[in-house]
């Protein structure tokens, strides 16, 4: 190889996930001298400029752009292969931060329980939930988010994936709604008004095609962006929402253990099929001790035992 300095993986994959020595430097909490030193000896070792100025910020050269899905690869891989593999973990004393991306159903119906457990077992490790507005495996990839939450969606064919739980929407209204003293007829369904959950900002999703596949559609007259918002909109109107059965117990937990009134959940008129709810994380922390104790708590405070996969 001779003599490639492997270090400088750790350091071009910073630059070409920030495209900023100065963000590289701050990623790596290096100082900007010594992150510009690592850009020179990588422009020498690949004979391409790598980032060039364009205005006042930096963008990326062709050659540099078409490593950048590769080089998080392969320096992850790099990291595992080299990591002493006899080396212990001491939950007491680890000190660690992680970020997981989910949407804000799961962290509702789950971000408590999975607390107290890391609490338990490690009190110095922080966990950091961040935003899921897409499916996007790029965060995986550049490192910045530790595990995802999720449907799969297109993710890349390198990154982990292990199911949690398998999950299916159920209807939501308000107590003293018409439909929580008798289930209504698909027809009478279709009518109601409608509160839907989008990130995208539009509705659609399995129910509607169901409901297509009898020509009827759902009446939408309000969109949100998340589940638990449909479900406060629908407890303080007449709309209808449509929530996974996992939020619905968790909701159901909270307002048993805190008071106010229940929400009335039915199930849906038309036959939608079940989701399954996995973790991904990229291959660079398969190995990693820590990593894998989080996996483990993850998948047990989500496991069937906890009362929150299918209800």
């Amino acid at each position: 190889m001779n003599n490639t300095d492997l270090n400088l993986l750790r350091a071009l994959d910073a630059l070409l996930a920030e495209e900023s020595v100065a963000g590289a430097a701050h990623r790596l909490r290096l100082s900007a001298s010594a992150m510009s030193r690592a850009l020179a000896r990588l422009r020498e070792t690949t004979g391409d400029p790598l980032l060039v100025r364009a205005g006042r910020g930096m963008v990326l050269t062709p050659h540099a752009a078409a490593l950048r899905e590769r080089v998080p690869h392969v320096a992850g891989e790099v990291e595992t292969i080299l990591a002493r593999a006899d080396v212990g973990l001491d939950l007491a004393s680890l000190s660690r931060a992680f970020t997981i991306r989910a949407n804000e159903a799961f962290v509702v119906a789950n971000a408590a329980r999975l607390a107290d457990a890391v609490s338990a077992d490690a009190p110095g490790v922080q966990l950091y939930f961040a935003p899921k507005p897409d499916k996007d495996a790029r965060p995986l990839r550049e490192g910045h988010v530790d595990l995802e939450i999720g449907v799969l969606g297109e993710s890349g064919p390198e990154l982990m994936v292990q199911a949690l739980y398998r999950d299916r929407f159920v209807a939501a209204v308000r107590s003293g709604h018409p439909f929580s003293d008798h289930e209504p007829s698909v027809e009478s369904y279709a009518e109601a008004g409608h509160v839907v959950a989008s990130k995208r900002g539009s509705p659609g999703g399995p129910v509607d095609a169901a409901l297509a596949e009898l020509g009827l559609a759902r009446r939408s007259v309000l969109v949100v962006p998340s589940f638990p918002a449909a479900l406060a909109v629908a407890t303080q109107s007449d709309l209808v929402a449509l929530i996974p059965n996992s939020f619905a117990l968790a909701e159901l937990a909270r307002c048993a253990a805190w008071g106010g009134p229940l929400p009335h959940y039915f199930e849906l008129p038309v036959k939608t099929g079940r989701i399954t709810v996995s973790q991904i994380w990229h291959p660079r922390f398969n190995n990693d001790p820590a990593h894998r104790w989080l996996r483990g708590l993850v998948r047990s405070c989500c496991s069937p035992e906890t009362g929150r996969s299918e209800g």
